[in-house]
């Protein structure tokens, strides 16, 4: 379903700083008003019990809430005064208190790292876990839309703690298969050549990647090369690929590392050469390669992200951040990011690197969509106390939602963006229980659409551990990151968590029934980390 509509206000999202249990209840419903004139068109079918669907929108008879209107003032959360169009008894719109929203996000890099680390024997720090990427990590299932934008399903399932589910929002763009649609792509590689690059597994890793990603490339992308140690420079101008592809392969074999991290000034002059190099209709994109331990120069992700600001919004090219290294710089690499219109990933081997620039390659170069958000609103009929799981840093003031020109994510085709949220619906809650939304801007026209799902809760009939497998990778991704971050101080777990030990035993029996060897591989760390905790 297609929802189109506008909102006045501006700003920048309202990023929250990370809180380690960020519980959100669910206050008393302050003054139901009237949604604004939603457009619905082009609705998906339901399940035929209307549980759980896929973009569709239909209110079984009852009033249900609705996204946040649109605003046509400044009027304060609490004070909705929208002039009501269409059904007035059917759309209704949650109070804030009922309302989440955030930028999507498709990074997986604390997911990567903290593999690393358990590998080397040790447990991540705690405030390199983000549990949204340890969920996206992972393969999902959900249909995909046919052009650019997004599907949505909503589904869910009950933990053994009472009154407690686990909701699931999943998001899916088109299947990457389709690349050869893509526009052409030109990337400026900055590769870190800094000293602790010398490391096996950082600098060899990339090189053996990027030869085999310039291989993959079509003829006509472009590729130039900046390398940065102490300073840095563009040993490789944006270059037509063609007939030129063993320049490149030359560039990349000779890069040696050298000296120490100025971060700031690689990123500063790659940005430079990507506009200098700058090709309309492409996909413009800086690929950063690095560590990220910055020792010299500008150190601060957002005075490196100010330095070259105008050539992400005028220019709008997007920074894809990998990252290599046992000692790894992982809150600088997210915070840019996060701020640079992109997402970033962490290879530990050359099989994850040749994945990443490989096998992921169109989902990594191409885009589908810009500024996308996500905004759930739950009904307060059967809604008590709801917890998204993750997204700390990528949360959205809930009138923000339409307003176009506050930051959402960047994401590509063949990916999936999963929302976990911990939810405790009332005794005896029957009927509707959420409501999905995701808006984005078309990554060409700017033109913003919009998808909805429904969720009833009769979806939440069955147990979490006999509900589909993929659910339940996404339940052990979920609660292996919650016990990294807050081992043996946990005070306030989520609900129907597993001792650690037993959640290692559980996420064996999904592994085996998901046949999947990334699911094999969290299985793995997930004993690791019982064995280190003790």
């Amino acid at each position: 379903m297609t929802l189109t509509g506008n909102d006045e206000h501006t700003g920048r999202p309202r990023r929250q700083p990370r809180i380690t249990r960020p519980w959100r209840p669910v206050a008393a419903l302050i003054g139901l008003t009237l949604a604004g004139g939603l457009l619905l068109t082009g609705c998906g079918a339901s399940d035929s019990n209307g549980s759980s669907t896929d973009g569709s929108n239909k209110s079984g008879g009852r009033g249900f809430p609705q996204p946040a209107p649109n605003r046509t003032s400044g009027t304060s959360q609490g004070e909705q005064k929208d002039t009501p169009t269409g059904d007035a008894n059917r759309e209704f719109a949650p109070s804030p208190d009922y309302l989440s929203t955030f930028a999507l996000d498709v990074d997986t890099a604390s997911y990567g790292y903290a593999r690393r680390a358990l590998a080397d024997g040790r447990l991540p720090e705690a405030s390199t876990v983000r549990p949204e990427e340890f969920v996206n990590s992972f393969r999902q299932d959900y249909r995909r839309p046919d052009g650019n934008g997004f599907s949505v399903t909503v589904d869910g399932a009950r933990t053994r703690e009472k009154d407690w589910s686990l909701v699931r929002v999943g998001l899916a763009t088109r299947d990457a298969a389709q690349s050869g649609k893509r526009p052409p792509a030109a990337l400026t590689f900055v590769i870190d050549i800094s000293g602790s690059m010398g490391e096996p597994g950082r600098l060899d890793l990339a090189q053996d990647a990027l030869g085999v990603m310039t291989d993959r490339l079509r003829d006509d992308d472009s590729v130039a090369v900046v390398t940065f140690s102490d300073e840095a420079r563009t040993v490789l101008p944006m270059t037509r690929l063609g007939h030129h592809r063993d320049r490149v392969h030359d560039v990349i074999r000779g890069l040696e590392p050298t000296e120490s991290t100025n971060l700031g000034a690689g990123v500063r002059t790659g940005y430079a050469t990507a506009v200098e190099g700058l090709r309309e209709g492409a996909t413009n994109r800086v690929v950063l390669i690095s560590d990220a331990l910055a020792n010299t120069g500008e150190t601060d992700a957002d005075a490196i992200l100010e330095n070259i600001s105008t050539a992400r919004r005028e220019h709008g090219i997007t920074l894809f951040g990998v990252g290599v290294g046992s000692e790894y710089g992982d809150a600088l690499m997210e915070r840019l990011a996060d701020k640079g219109d992109g997402h970033t990933t962490y290879v530990s081997n050359p099989e994850d690197a040749r994945k990443v620039f490989c096998e992921q390659l169109p989902q990594n170069i191409d885009l589908t969509a810009r500024d996308a958000k996500a905004q759930v609103a739950f009904d307060p009929e059967t809604v008590k106390q709801f917890r998204l799981i993750g997204y700390d840093d990528r949360q959205v003031a809930d009138e923000d939602f339409r307003n176009d020109r506050v930051d959402g994510g960047e994401v590509g085709p063949g990916h999936t963006v999963t929302a976990l949220y911990a939810v405790r619906t009332r005794p005896g809650a029957s009927g509707h229980l959420a409501t999905a939304s995701v808006r984005w801007l078309d990554p060409e026209t700017r033109a913003p659409h919009e998808e909805s799902g429904q969720l009833e809760t009769g979806s939440l009939d069955e147990d979490l551990w006999t509900s589909s497998t993929r659910l339940q990778v996404d339940a052990v991704a979920a609660y292996f990151a919650d016990d990294l971050r807050t081992g043996d101080e946990k005070a306030n777990p989520l609900p129907g968590a597993l001792p650690l030990g037993e959640l290692a035993d559980r996420a064996h029996r999904v592994a085996s029934a998901a046949e999947d060897k990334a699911v094999d591989e969290l299985a793995d760390a997930v004993e690791r980390a019982s064995g280190l905790m003790g």
